[in-house]
């Protein structure tokens, strides 16, 4: 039992090292060596694990794919509204992406690859349940007329992944406060009853009062601006 608890501890240490440097890197420049290293280990002890650095990026994305599954399985036993289950679902997938360093490696791996033979699509399972999400809706009476579920759910998605890559370099774009502004600017548009989708960010704390996303420069070039200095 013991050996076996060690060997699982292994494993998980070298699926996280996988995952940090796949995500400072980039998956075809990072090397076995580099994981090793970062995760205190030998190269045979990692081919003891993982066959290749294939298997390693296939095991990111597989841990991706089960958080984001808890994710929405989350939001599902929620009572509230659909709405209200997506907001919460996509706020908690940006945390995650922000704090889990596994699932933003995940994320990151998506796309074609000559390695692939039955990729994981992580941004698709997401796609899906939204799009499904807004099906039902819809069938409730819960979306705008007019909206499709499907262009609403790519939206949703572009967001996500959006958000994820600008927080990346400044934190402030996952911040509680921006992503209550960024519901509070959809859910209005998809709810036929726009007074009540507040609802769906005042779980959210609104943080500071300053502004959460960096503000833009002042043109001081332009005809009708003043500078103050």
């Amino acid at each position: 039992m013991v050996q076996q608890e060690r060997a699982a501890r292994t494993r998980e240490s070298l699926m996280r090292a996988a995952a940090e440097v796949f995500a400072e890197e980039g998956f075809v420049p990072a090397t076995l060596g580099t994981i090793s290293r970062r995760a205190g280990v030998s190269t045979g002890a990692l081919h003891f694990h993982f066959a290749n650095k294939h298997a390693l990026a296939r095991a990111v994305e597989a841990a991706s794919l089960a958080t984001l599954h808890r994710i929405t399985r989350q939001a599902e036993e929620d009572h509230s509204g659909p709405l209200q289950r997506l907001a919460a679902a996509g706020n908690a997938l940006l945390r995650a992406l922000e704090q889990d360093i596994v699932v933003r490696a995940g994320f990151q791996l998506v796309g074609p690859a000559p390695w692939r033979t039955d990729p994981l699509d992580l941004r698709g399972a997401w796609q899906r349940w939204v799009e499904t999400l807004l099906h039902t809706a819809r069938r409730q009476g819960a979306l705008a007329g007019g909206i499709s579920p499907a262009g609403a759910a790519a939206a949703v998605v572009a967001a996500t992944v959006g958000f994820a890559a600008l927080g990346r370099t400044d934190p402030r774009w996952l911040a509680p406060r921006t992503l209550a502004q960024y519901w509070d600017l959809l859910l209005p548009r998809l709810t036929p009853h726009p007074a009540t989708a507040q609802a769906a960010t005042t779980s959210h704390p609104a943080g500071p009062a300053h502004p959460a996303v960096p503000d833009a420069p002042q043109d001081r070039s332009h005809p009708g601006g003043r500078s103050t200095t």
